[in-house]
């Protein structure tokens, strides 16, 4: 079904919403991306042993936005199982021995120019090893495993990869259309977001926006990412290489 038709056969918005919704196409698939961003300033307002809370908010209310903007975006395509799934493993195959690779090159450290130096933690100090841990744990994987797939393909393929094609004008590039800059420029800017994984967020990205030029599916990319982030949390939990937490 069109963004169109879901539009009109949904109840009638809040007029601020169809306003948004249907003359700025960016903000419809910015929003939940940056809320999901704003809302994790709130970790510093709760103390550890209340991590829990602030990772249930930004889960559930980066969520919301996208439901609210849901009726103005464009298709989500097909979820693709049968090529989401392992794709999803490899490219947490990929994350983890392209991270162990670098480490043994010597690029293992935070990316050049971002402030800050890369910190190991393990929960486990601050949350100890009974109920809270693992309820925190749950907690951060479900919405790993759900909100961020669900917003980060949103802005990264449904918006980003076309706005680098031709920014005011994104929403008239088809999906899954390739160009050279978009497919580079996306995969290095990726870094901001994993400035301590920063080499292979590069080559994490070229394969994620690989795999959205061959599908043009959303929904499939978004499963991908869900694969690979889950794929991800159990290695960490069961081999205890808080690295990738």
């Amino acid at each position: 079904m069109s963004a169109a038709s879901e539009v009109q056969s949904s109840p009638n918005p809040p007029g601020w919403v169809e306003s948004v919704g249907r003359a700025r196409p960016d903000v419809v698939l910015m929003a939940p991306y940056m809320a999901y961003l704003a809302l994790l300033a709130l970790v510093s307002a709760f103390p550890p042993e209340q991590e829990w809370i602030p990772i249930v908010i930004r889960g559930v209310g980066s969520l919301a936005v996208a439901f609210v903007f849901l009726p103005y975006m464009p298709s989500w395509g097909r979820p693709m199982m049968w090529i989401a799934v392992p794709a999803g493993l490899f490219a947490a195959w990929g994350w983890v021995y392209g991270q162990y690779m670098f480490d043994d090159w010597g690029l293992g450290g935070r990316l050049p120019g971002m402030p800050g130096q890369k910190a190991i933690v393990d929960p486990r100090d601050t949350l100890g090893a009974d109920d809270l841990f693992w309820t925190t744990t749950i907690l951060r994987i479900v919405v790993a495993c759900t909100a961020v797939p669900v917003v980060e393909e949103l802005f990264w393929r449904g918006f980003l990869l076309r706005a680098f094609i031709q920014w005011d004008k994104f929403d008239s590039i088809p999906m899954g259309k390739f160009t050279l800059f978009s497919f580079i420029g996306t995969s290095l800017l990726s870094t901001v977001q994993h400035p301590d994984n920063w080499g292979v967020s590069i080559l994490c990205w070229l394969f994620f926006n690989a795999l959205f030029y061959w599908t043009r599916s959303l929904w499939c990319l978004i499963v991908v990412h869900a694969v690979t982030n889950l794929a991800l949390y159990i290695y960490v939990v069961r081999v205890g290489d808080w690295s990738f937490w």
